[in-house]
């Protein structure tokens, strides 16, 4: 690592900067991610066959889940690319793909142009931006935490999760501008055309930062211990601490891609609150999560991994019922209930790059971070829009606490008996 002072509590200059460029490069890319499904109702419209408003909507949020699919898949591929070449290498390449894909859904054109084929150019777009967030998550984590000060990984690993906090608010500011002050013909015509295309550029400009960073300490080395199969090595020398991170990752990709993504639009098909305020009301809970994330590692790094996040998946078992029945068509409603999840998320957010990057080694660092991960998120995270949708459709939606307390069982049994890292050696 970088060298720190004897406490090993303060981050150098250069460290400061690597974090700084890595949450920024980061947070573009997360723009990117986060508008499909902010814009998911008007995809709907555009590119599925009118007649059922329903029926688009799944469709829409069924490509939303199958481009989780490719996570697993770009997790291996860009996982081991990084563990092999670097995390520089592997953060260019991620941020590349997902502005591409970017621009190919704000260029295509919409069913009623060209048929079948936009759903089909969709599902292709999403698929690749599935693909780069796959190998993001496990270079963007291990990039940061091997940047810190050994007190202070916590806090470098929280700013992963500000940086995709700071990509969803923006995406959502970008979406609460365009549907307060278009009407519905510019809207759905070319308003949210231009926020994929402002993604894009977004894209490019975290690629110009990533160019410019320097490689992390730690990869640098071990090269000679590198492996050559760093995907095989995760399997056959490292399967508890795979499973570990998958089972970490189980509630807080649920209630995330639930509290975070989705739940203004589920709020406006559940309640029939205007679009606009269930926007309105993500962007403000957003500010205080970002804003929160960082104090939240600094707790972790006091206190350890495992309170923090037995706080956050102890607070879904108890509170997911009454949060969920307190949704109505008012805005208080869908603020309090949106703010108090993001709140108990904090505890996730924070810990989840440094206890995932406390697992392995250098040499497989990316690999184990981002495989579990990615199919843990493929199967829950994915799946989540689509499940509370569906759920409400066929008059269930009370049984959405069910599916969320449930989740959040699971990672708290593996939480309460998995080690506390805090202190590990990490190199």
């Amino acid at each position: 690592m970088t060298s720190v002072n004897p406490a090993g509590t303060k981050l150098s200059p250069r460290q400061r900067k690597a974090i700084v460029a890595g949450t920024i490069g980061n947070t573009v890319e997360w723009v990117d991610w986060a508008l499909y499904s902010i814009f998911a109702k008007i995809i709907s419209v555009e590119f599925f066959p009118g007649g059922d408003e329903t029926v688009a909507l799944l469709s829409t949020l069924a490509v939303f889940a199958v481009g989780f699919v490719m996570r697993p898949v770009g997790a291996a591929v860009l996982g081991a690319y990084a563990d092999r070449h670097g995390r520089k290498k592997g953060l260019t390449l991620t941020v590349g793909l997902m502005a591409g894909a970017s621009f190919i859904i704000a260029l295509t054109p919409n069913y009623g142009m060209i048929g079948v084929l936009a759903p089909m150019i969709l599902l292709i777009a999403r698929l690749l931006q599935g693909f780069s967030a796959g190998g993001e998550f496990g270079s963007s984590s291990a990039f940061l935490v091997e940047s810190a000060a050994r007190g202070r990984r916590a806090f470098a690993g929280s700013w992963q999760q500000v940086s995709v906090g700071g990509g969803v608010l923006i995406a959502s500011l970008l979406g609460t501008i365009a549907t307060s002050t278009l009407d519905e013909q510019d809207l759905h015509g070319w308003g949210w055309r231009v926020a994929f295309v402002l993604g894009g550029l977004l894209g490019l400009v975290g690629l110009w930062l990533r160019i410019s960073v320097e490689e992390t300490d730690s990869f640098t080395s071990t090269a000679g211990r590198r492996r050559v199969n760093p995907l095989k090595a995760m399997f056959t020398e490292h399967p508890g601490a795979a499973l570990r991170v998958a089972g970490i990752t189980i509630a807080g990709t649920l209630t995330y891609y639930i509290w975070v993504n989705y739940l203004p639009t589920y709020a406006n098909i559940t309640t029939g609150i205007p679009l606009s305020q269930a926007l309105l009301s993500q962007t403000l809970c957003l500010v205080v999560f970002v804003v929160l994330l960082p104090f939240a590692g600094l707790v972790s790094d006091r206190f350890g991994r495992k309170p923090t996040l037995g706080v956050f998946a102890g607070g879904f078992v108890v509170l997911a019922w009454p949060m969920l029945h307190l949704l109505d068509n008012s805005f208080l409603s869908v603020f309090l209930v949106q703010l108090t999840g993001m709140l108990f998320l904090l505890g996730y957010s924070a810990n989840c790059a440094v206890i995932m990057a406390e697992q392995f080694p250098p040499e497989v660092r990316a690999t184990g971070i981002a495989l579990p991960y990615a199919l843990a998120v493929a199967v829950f995270g994915g799946t989540a829009p689509y499940v509370t949708t569906w759920l409400n459709e066929i008059g269930h939606r009370d049984l959405l606490w069910l599916y969320v307390s449930g989740s959040a069982l699971i990672s708290l049994v593996v939480y309460l008996t998995m080690p506390e890292t805090k202190d590990k050696e990490f190199d």
